[in-house]
């Protein structure tokens, strides 16, 4: 699969780092070129010089990129035929609360630039798990959701790729539910002293 990551920070470059090793032909944009050239150096992916020219040929455009420039980074790539995820967290400057009441933030950009086949993923992964999908023999969940199902797809395959087990949350609407679901992680991590280290699971029967 060819993946774009636009964003090079710890979730861009662990991400990055985690699709190369899967065997996907990465490529990374970035707000500094500098930063984009080097995470690509790190994982034997290539660096492109802007968003649009990264999502050029991409079966998928990761934005992980803080979320208040996400829909600008989704306007600069609105003609694209990939697949986007957002990643992006929409968490206010004091980490107390999110910027989106009564809606979430990949709604508000699939409103903005309609027509883009988003799928909201990877949100509620920690940057230090997405090379680390194990935990206690068993794999991490990767909630996705979206409203077009083949975009959908192609996330929950490259979720299974890095070896999460793929959950698909429904519509897009249960955005709102995934990044609620990582503000709490957030937050008990930050309350506890805990290490960031901590992923999601469902536990019992589903069949």
């Amino acid at each position: 699969m060819r993946v774009a990551v636009v964003g090079a920070g710890n979730v861009g470059a662990g991400l990055a780092k985690a699709a190369t090793a899967a065997g996907h032909e990465v490529t990374v944009a970035a707000a500094h070129q500098e930063n984009a050239v080097k995470v690509a150096e790190q994982v034997g992916g290539a660096a492109a010089a802007t968003a649009a020219d990264a999502a050029k040929g991409a079966d998928v455009v990761v934005l992980a990129v803080p979320a208040g420039v996400a829909a600008d980074v989704l306007a600069e790539i609105k003609d694209t035929d990939a697949v986007v995820v957002d990643a992006t967290n929409p968490l206010n400057e004091t980490y107390s609360d999110l910027t989106t009441g009564g809606s979430s933030q990949a709604e508000q950009l699939a409103g903005a630039v309609p027509g883009v086949k988003l799928v909201k993923a990877f949100n509620t992964v920690f940057a230090s798990r997405l090379g680390d999908t194990n935990e206690g023999g068993l794999p991490l969940d990767g909630f996705y959701a979206g409203d077009d199902e083949q975009a959908k797809q192609v996330v929950a395959d490259l979720l299974a790729s890095l070896g999460f087990r793929p959950i698909d949350a429904g519509g897009l609407r249960m955005a709102r539910a995934l990044e609620e679901l990582a503000f709490l992680n957030i937050t008990l991590n930050a309350r506890n002293g805990w290490a960031w280290q901590s992923g999601w699971r469902l536990a019992g029967p589903t069949a």
